[in-house]
């Protein structure tokens, strides 16, 4: 995967958090179903972001770092968010046990990235 496609992949999920955010708090009737966008979308913003910070530390490392640590932000993305959003348009409860699945992919790619960073070599960075 081209450090392209995943920064326009992260660039996609900015746009649909802020989308669904917005729905969230404007046009979302249920308040269950807001929570569920608000916390969803939340969470996507973060990690789109979070794809961006791999991306700084990719160029500011000696050498590369690796994609492990923005593929999972983007899976844990599609398995906690969207199926956070599916449980908010009705989608059988039973969906909600990938949720967890998501937020395990959230953790790892915050300890991949962390560890990852040793790869910098530059102290400025």
């Amino acid at each position: 995967m081209t450090a392209r496609l995943v920064v326009r992949l992260a660039a996609i999920s900015g746009f649909l958090a802020v989308a669904l955010g917005a729905f969230a708090a404007h046009g979302a009737k249920d308040a269950r179903a807001a929570e569920l966008l608000h916390t969803g979308s939340l969470y996507q913003i973060v990690h789109a972001v979070a794809v961006f910070g791999w991306l700084a530390l990719d160029r500011a490392s000696g050498r590369k770092i690796g994609q492990t640590a923005p593929i999972l932000f983007l899976v844990g993305t599609v398995l906690f968010s969207g199926s956070l959003y599916a449980l908010a348009f009705g989608a059988p409860r039973v969906l909600g046990m990938v949720t967890p699945f998501g937020g395990l992919c959230f953790l790892t790619g915050w300890l991949v990235l962390a560890w990852r960073a040793g790869a910098i070599t530059d102290d400025r960075a």
